[in-house]
């Protein structure tokens, strides 16, 4: 089955969400397949996070509907979308300092509520896709570059064997150079058979690595298609404000 005629793993229509009585999100839809990714970008403000929260069940909805693998997913908790196979990695690398890489990973993967042998089997799998991680195993994770710390944020969401993974601006605070490598990775998830959710401000890097893009500004769709299709310079003239050349 290719990925055009696969159901899709994450179906978002027409959500509206935001906080309390704001409504940040007044109406976003998109698809994510299994080994696709699918890339959010928007102006700061534009309402990119408020939707991975209200997909991740952070958020309530006021409008619209959410459908993970064919199921209506609306009312179900947090936990719930964990254990059905959905992590959320939040922005600004949010690891335990003070904790060892190794005891971080082991800590993504208490939801499994499987032996420790079964976390150290997929602790291993992990090692082998950001190998920094086990050069450094037994190191705090606070000891690590800000790049090694995101690597090490995305490494603890995979130990609880996801589907879909949400990602929200994994290069925030990184040097251009960092970026890359943190793209590279997160591209090479995909060969995994994961879906996954991006959320960025680095417009170039993530549609290089993304198979379809959503533009989102003031809380709607503006744009939607796959990344083939995109031109890269209309999208920044477009919707990020990138410099006029007309005196």
């Amino acid at each position: 089955m290719n990925a055009t005629t696969q159901a899709p793993l994450l179906k978002v229509e027409r959500m509206v969400t935001g906080y309390g009585d704001l409504r940040v999100v007044r109406d976003v839809s998109f698809e994510v397949r299994a080994g696709r990714l699918t890339v959010l970008l928007g102006r700061n403000g534009a309402g990119k996070t408020t939707t991975l929260r209200a997909v991740s069940g952070l958020n309530k909805l006021a409008g619209g509907s959410i459908t993970f693998d064919g199921e209506p997913i609306d009312k179900r908790s947090v936990a719930d979308r964990v254990r059905m196979g959905m992590s959320y990695v939040q922005e600004g690398k949010r690891v335990l300092h003070a904790q060892t890489i190794e005891e971080n990973l082991l800590l993504g993967g208490r939801i499994r509520k499987v032996r420790r042998a079964v976390l150290h089997e997929e602790i291993e799998r992990i090692y082998s896709l950001f190998p920094i991680l086990k050069e450094k195993r037994s190191l705090p994770a606070g000891s690590m570059s800000g790049g090694q710390q995101q690597m090490l944020a995305i490494g603890s969401a995979l130990m609880a064997k996801p589907r879909l993974l949400l990602l929200d601006e994994p290069s925030g605070g990184l040097a251009p150079v960092v970026v890359k490598e943190v793209m590279q990775r997160v591209a090479e998830l995909k060969e995994t058979g994961i879906g996954i959710v991006l959320v960025e401000q680095a417009v170039e890097a993530s549609v290089a690595i993304a198979d379809d893009v959503v533009v989102v500004d003031m809380g709607r769709n503006v744009l939607a298609g796959p990344a083939a299709s995109v031109d890269l310079e209309d999208l920044k003239r477009a919707y990020f404000g990138a410099p006029s050349h007309h005196p």
